[in-house]
């Protein structure tokens, strides 16, 4: 359900054809009422924390204000590591899609994502193998996706309006051209259906299988999108006619209501 109020948002972004610094505003107050949803969620099972990194365990067994510390230190850390890596790395994948002669845009645009999402994939994996353990990496993967669509996608027309009023001494929207206004076109109608695939809090192989031969065929294939963009679009109706059909009520709602109003309870360690 975290996912609904920026995929909406951005709705409205691609009818705009740009971005700027009061959207980048309304993402980062979307990104902290996410996190404070979060923060009433009740804490996991002991077993879970026994299972969870020991970093992780160490923040969460600190005492008093020094947990909270520990966690904004430790993110303080992540967010530093990644300032001073993310040009260097930028202009080596620069230099890697001019030595092997491919361009530029389709080696950052597939092949950065998945090195600099690969530790996060690794755990993913990990937990995917457990059938206990199969519900958090999924987890994993949805908050991923709603720190791109809200915080990570704030920092662009920032950044952006940020450069441009130093270099020409005017703020500036980012505006899309007509191939980003199709990738993002591509991506919300992708992550909209996923979103109609977990209304329900199931997902099974079938539909996973499914998604991946669209992606595949939208990465080997790039002049089939609009074709996938169709398909996309054609599974996403198909789903909200058969939940209005059956006229269930949806398990995701649901859940999320309750851990809207579930009073936060004291975990075990």
């Amino acid at each position: 359900m975290g996912l609904v109020p920026p995929l909406l948002y951005f709705i409205v972004v691609l009818w705009r054809q740009r971005i700027g610094a009061i959207d980048a505003v309304v993402l980062i107050g979307l990104y902290v009422v996410y996190l404070w949803i979060l923060m009433r969620n009740p804490p996991r099972e002991a077993e879970s924390l026994a299972e969870a990194p020991a970093v992780s365990r160490w923040a969460y067994r600190q005492p008093g204000w020094r947990q909270k510390a520990a966690i904004g230190g430790l993110f303080a850390v992540g967010g530093g590591l990644l300032y001073v890596t993310a040009h260097p790395f930028l202009e080596s994948m620069i230099a890697v899609a001019a030595t092997l002669g491919i361009s530029q845009f389709f080696l950052v645009q597939w092949v950065a994502p998945f090195l600099s999402e690969f530790p996060e994939f690794v755990s993913t994996f990990g937990w995917a193998r457990r059938v206990t353990h199969a519900p958090m990496a999924l987890m994993n993967i949805v908050s991923s996706n709603i720190n791109q669509w809200t915080i990570l996608a704030a920092m662009i027309p920032l950044l952006y309006g940020f450069s441009h009023m130093r270099y020409y001494g005017v703020w500036s929207d980012f505006t899309f051209d007509i191939a980003q206004r199709n990738e993002l076109a591509l991506t919300l109608l992708q992550t909209m259906l996923g979103v109609l695939l977990l209304a329900n809090m199931e997902f099974d192989w079938m539909e996973a299988t499914a998604l991946f031969v669209l992606w595949v065929v939208q990465f080997t294939l790039p002049h089939l999108r609009a074709e996938v963009m169709v398909a996309y679009g054609i599974w996403a109706v198909v789903l909200v006619i058969g939940f209005v059909v059956r006229g269930q009520a949806l398990r995701a709602p649901k859940q999320f209501w309750a851990t809207v109003t579930k009073r936060r309870s004291a975990g075990t360690a």
